[in-house]
């Protein structure tokens, strides 16, 4: 099982980073495993014109690429390849499209209730500065309902604006289920059409983040038993944690999708902000994916814009 939750949290990373609302990633960070967000596996597909028909599922097989710090604030980076799934299922309760793994419990004309998934990788601590001599970092899953409001879109041209409002609980997941914290990460996502009439996607999403005292202690607390002289002891405690700035250029081929992302992290002003575990204050986050398209349904569904 703590094989599964690590290369589920390495899709979920990759997921976040085509702007998916299902890991940010930041979420998942640490391991081999953790490292490729499933983003490659569903986004930024173009957009369909309302009323235009398409399978109600389609699977395939790709392999995506990222490169991403350890944990936000390591000096640390990890780059691995690694398989990666693609399915895509349009069903009246739960899609996976470009907009990532959505419950849909509730969807009007311009407003959406889903479910926001994130996780973090492990991060080993015994041989590594700064954490060294502390306890390792365990993975985290996360997840809560997401509230989206488009605020404007074009149909004809596919574009559209959209407010994202997540709330996830974090809990650790080895070594027994423990509570890690709350994160609140509200982001203006814009979609359009790139190129043309080409197929080609971009993407742009930004936003702060914002998370209880639980969640910064989770990484940046430094009790007075670990305290040394390079690395004095350290209360954290809540409020905002930074911001973030994602694109996404994607394109879906007659048998493959294509796509990349890049993110930037910034830690200026956050409240953990003045920890000895923070080494950097900024950081880029990348990744490229490819997958090919093996299998869909007879069925068709009619889909509308954004679907």
């Amino acid at each position: 099982m703590f094989l599964w939750l690590r290369y589920s949290g390495t899709l979920l990373e990759l997921w976040s980073g085509f702007g998916l609302e299902a890991v940010g990633v930041m979420k998942i960070f640490s391991s081999r495993w953790i490292a490729i967000p499933a983003a490659l596996l569903a986004g930024g597909l173009a957009l369909p014109a309302a009323g235009e028909e398409k399978p109600k599922w389609e699977a395939g097989l790709g392999v995506g690429a990222v490169s991403f710090p350890e944990y936000r604030g390591s000096s640390r980076r990890r780059t691995w390849v690694l398989p990666t799934p693609y399915f895509i299922y349009r069903g009246d309760v739960l899609r996976t499209d470009r907009g990532g793994l959505r419950g849909m419990f509730f969807d009007g004309e311009r407003v959406e209730l889903n479910l926001s998934l994130s996780a973090s990788v492990p991060v080993y601590s015994s041989d590594k500065e700064p954490r060294r001599g502390m306890p390792d970092l365990r993975p985290t899953l996360e997840f809560g309902p997401s509230l989206a409001f488009n605020l404007w879109r074009d149909k004809e041209r596919g574009e559209r604006l959209d407010l994202r409002l997540p709330v996830r609980a974090a809990y650790s997941v080895t070594g027994g289920i423990r509570y890690a914290g709350l994160i609140f990460s509200p982001t203006l996502g814009y979609n359009a059409p790139m190129f043309g009439y080409s197929g080609w996607r971009f993407g742009a999403m930004a936003g702060p983040v914002f998370a209880n005292a639980r969640q910064h202690k989770y990484f940046y607390e430094v009790e007075p038993r670990y305290a040394t002289p390079e690395r004095p002891a350290y209360s954290a405690s809540g409020g905002y944690s930074g911001s973030q700035l994602t694109l996404s250029l994607t394109k879906r081929f007659d048998s493959f999708w294509l796509g990349s992302f890049v993110r930037y992290d910034s830690l200026h002003g956050a409240a953990f902000v003045d920890s000895p575990l923070v080494e950097r204050k900024n950081a880029w986050m990348g990744g490229l994916g490819v997958a090919w398209i093996i299998g869909k349904s007879d069925q068709m569904v009619e889909t509308g814009t954004g679907d």
